[in-house]
């Protein structure tokens, strides 16, 4: 069994969310837990930067005495390193790069046993059905989770946008009408989750 902890973005926003987040996260696997941090929904050239940032940020909002083992995440090696993780957390970015990269493995498989952390674009990639806040409208994922996902709701995500701000009303409208009607809907304010367990 998988546990999938889906989170709307922008974790780290708001310290309180993000601990209780990675409370849920990191919940039963001990004190010294292995973490597969996994950049693949932004560009090559930022990895390392990424992985930087994060190790030293996110232990700041983990419970007391855990001391993970960081691990950045590579495509040639990717399903080696789910194996040896106990948590795979792939960051949010951009939805095209995270589902060309993802789609490459065979992820029930791979992530069997494991807890599933994802934000934003990566939620989007689980998702049967998605509206991104990028392109502004619906669009498909991957299916692992037969749900419907609306990211960063009612947040300012967007406000300095030359489009102008997002109507989420108008967003929660389209991807109820879009493509499998009896999907649930989840619209996240930032720095909401759910679990889900396959």
């Amino acid at each position: 069994m998988t546990k999938y902890v889906v989170n709307s973005g922008n974790v780290s926003g708001n310290s309180e969310k993000a601990k209780t987040f990675f409370a849920e996260v990191l919940k039963d696997l001990g004190n010294e837990p292995k973490i597969l941090l996994c950049f693949f929904a932004v560009g090559r050239e930022y990895w390392e930067t990424k992985f930087a940032e994060k190790s030293e940020l996110l232990p700041s909002f983990f419970p007391q005495n855990i001391h993970p083992k960081f691990i950045m995440a590579m495509p040639d090696s990717f399903e080696r390193q789910c194996a040896d993780s106990d948590v795979i957390y792939i960051q949010g970015g951009d939805d095209h790069l995270v589902q060309y990269w993802l789609g490459q493995f065979d992820l029930q498989k791979s992530w069997d046993g494991k807890v599933v952390a994802t934000s934003s674009a990566s939620s989007h990639a689980l998702s049967k059905e998605f509206w991104t806040c990028d392109w502004r409208k619906c669009k498909e994922g991957m299916g692992i989770l037969p749900i419907k996902f609306l990211a960063h709701y009612k947040s300012e995500y967007g406000a300095t946008d030359p489009r102008g701000p997002i109507d989420w009303k108008r967003a929660y409208k389209e991807l109820e009408e879009y493509g499998g009607k009896s999907l649930p809907i989840y619209a996240l304010k930032e720095g909401e989750f759910e679990v889900f367990e396959s």
